[in-house]
């Protein structure tokens, strides 16, 4: 029985080649056409949006669950060990091709059948883990049967889409090592594999770059200095040698996104390390906070957009951009929308880089910090506006009307222990603290975590909308003297915890004024925000003051129909929203967090199914 059900997988596989193929990328207006999710985001515009409209406004609060798969401790096929005491911390994005899902559990890989939930193949992962974000799919090509590849930790592994078994002319015995590990999913092309780099701290040399692999036999294609070397543009934007063994700016985001009609590979890149003390680094630090554009076949440079200069903060833009058209005196402009960390949301032309609605260089706070050089200016959109809180004051600090009086008692406590709050809105830099003071605490909005964070935007192509979930979470820090014979003379520190939150009960409730987390709808073709909601509840706080909005990381994806399903909530939801409004139609209570990006498919027997990662178990919904 389980050959028979391999083979029926295999040529649902194969069949799919043909819907990755003629849907996968925005080619002027073209619309994603696949009834599969072959890849991370949906495909290669990281759109997140599917053409299915099975499940519409009209019957979506009748969705059931249908099956659920636990990543703690796997139900295997032919028995084998288990690691079911580790915590799966799952953050995965499955992925369906054909007749079959794929994804990673705490410590394998796995195949189901995305009708039933049940297992057609599982591989163990020995020495490591698999990436708990997901997998990506490769569909063969003379010969060579399609393959599922994944990262765990330093290796680059590639196993049968079919069986399981590793894919023995892939490296050696099916994988490679990359040298920098990379913690998330690897973007396929062609016979062209992405990964980015998580940089090890204390590791000279780890250098964060970007890197491609021939899907075929595992060869190095090419590599993308993050920090430019001499003679490269962007060299003169570190002073001194301080570009030399640089840690950083590394290409960390779950998923890479490409225009296939151009062979732009988008790399959004991260900040410097350290990045809170940048005295030894002056200058505005390219390609550091900037999203990258490399031909995907070579990885040469074609255009960069730093969205941060010399960063100070750790906000770079934590996802890649997602990628559509918009109109313009009777024809369109190639464009796409990438996040920051720091709240905003930069529309550009993809083909140049150039903001399509303007950004201007405005000046910013400045550090009191010896020898911190600040930059003078920073890259603020015109529009649309901040996604997420970039400023505060003392009105701002929560009260009792607007949750409880045991919240503003603890929210006020925690702002007469922190001493004088700091902020002159966006960039706020940290203050200085000499040694043996006490005094002013700089309140950074957004916080370290970010406004947006990785899972990154969606766009509706019917509506013209791009979607954006941020969370609105502060942190308290100051910068201070090192100690003696650290590598730095300065170094960030601040209360522990550092969130501008308090715990009531199980939860940690902010402490400004609600929201906390919401769901904004920008309209492509102006830039201008069209509605923005509240996403979450708080549950301690009265039925009437409930809707706060919650903090949280993840994305939402979009259907044809006109639906929104986001669980990125940390108070254990799933919802599905109006795409035109934002108004709830449909609310699922999880059994943990749902800390991921959700995806919808056609299943076999012709339902359309959405479903989900909750921290250790995938569930699946349809219709009745």
């Amino acid at each position: 029985m389980r050959s028979t059900r391999l083979m029926f997988a295999s040529a649902g596989v194969l069949l799919a080649v043909v819907l990755v193929g003629s849907g996968c990328a925005p080619q002027g207006l073209d619309v994603p056409t696949h009834v599969d999710w072959p890849m991370y985001r949906g495909d290669l515009g990281g759109t997140g949006y599917s053409p299915l409209e099975q499940i519409t406004a009209g019957n979506v609060a009748s969705l059931t669950r249908a099956w659920s798969y636990s990543l703690r401790t796997p139900a295997m096929v032919g028995g084998g060990p288990g690691q079911g005491s580790r915590e799966p911390n799952s953050q995965v994005t499955p992925i369906v091709v054909g007749d079959v899902m794929f994804l990673p559990t705490v410590d394998r890989v796995v195949a189901l059948d995305p009708v039933s939930g049940e297992q057609i193949w599982w591989r163990s992962v020995v020495d490591g883990a698999p990436s708990r974000r997901g997998v990506a799919y490769w569909p063969g090509e003379d010969g060579i049967p399609p393959r599922v590849i994944f990262t765990a930790g330093r290796r680059l592994v590639a196993l049968d889409a079919a069986t399981g078994t590793p894919a023995t002319s892939f490296g050696e015995s099916g994988e490679i090592d990359m040298g920098i590990p990379y913690n998330s999913v690897p973007l396929v092309y062609e016979n062209i594999i992405v990964v980015g780099a998580n940089t090890p701290r204390g590791a000279p040399g780890g250098i964060g770059t970007a890197r491609a692999f021939d899907a075929r036999t595992g060869a190095k294609v090419w590599e993308f200095s993050s920090v430019p070397q001499p003679g490269s543009i962007g060299h003169d934007t570190w002073e001194g040698d301080s570009w030399q063994g640089r840690l950083g700016a590394n290409a960390w985001p779950f998923y890479f996104t490409m225009d296939e009609q151009r062979g732009h590979l988008y790399v959004p890149l991260a900040s410097p390390i350290p990045y809170a003390y940048g005295g030894d680094r002056g200058g505005a630090n390219l390609f550091a906070n900037s999203l990258v554009a490399v031909d995907i076949r070579t990885g040469e440079y074609v255009w960069h957009f730093q969205t941060i200069h010399h960063d100070l903060w750790d906000h770079d833009p934590p996802a890649p951009p997602v990628l559509f058209d918009v109109p313009r005196d009777g024809g369109t402009i190639p464009a796409l929308g990438v996040t920051t960390k720091s709240g905003y949301l930069y529309i550009l032309d993809r083909e140049t880089g150039e903001p399509i609605f303007g950004v201007e260089e405005r000046p910013v706070p400045q550090s009191d910090v010896p020898g911190e050089q600040t930059f003078p200016t920073q890259p603020i959109p015109v529009n649309p506006p901040a996604l997420a809180r970039v400023s505060y004051e003392p009105a701002d600090l929560v009260s009792a009307e607007d949750t409880s009086p045991e919240h503003a008692a603890a929210c006020a406590e925690l702002v007469a222990s922190a001493g004088e709050l700091y902020n002159a809105g966006p960039f706020t830099p940290w203050v200085y603290r000499a040694q043996g003071t006490s005094g002013r605490t700089t309140l950074l909005f957004p916080g370290l975590v970010g406004g947006p964070n990785w899972g990154g935007a969606s766009f509706d192509p019917n509506s013209g909308y791009v979607f954006v979930f941020s969370q609105d979470l502060g942190s308290l820090a100051w910068v201070e003297d090192a100690a003696e014979g650290a590598p730095l003379p300065y170094r960030r520190s601040g209360p522990r915890p550092s969130s501008f939150d308090v715990p009531m009960g199980d939860a940690r409730w902010p402490c400004q004024k609600p929201p906390w987390g919401r769901l904004t709808a920008v309209d492509a073709s102006t830039g201008d925000v069209v509605w923005q909601q509240p996403i979450g509840i708080t549950e301690g706080l009265p039925a009437d003051r409930q809707n706060t909005g919650r903090p949280g990381r993840a994305a939402a994806i979009v259907t044809a129909s006109g639906l929104l399903f986001i669980a990125a909530t940390d108070d254990s939801r799933f919802r599905a929203l109006e795409a035109t409004t934002g108004r709830e139609l449909w609310v699922s209570r999880l059994e943990r967090r749902g800390n991921a990006n959700p995806m919808t498919y056609l299943g076999a027997d012709g339902n359309q199914y959405v479903a989900l990662a909750a921290t250790d178990v995938v569930v699946a919904y349809r219709l009745p």
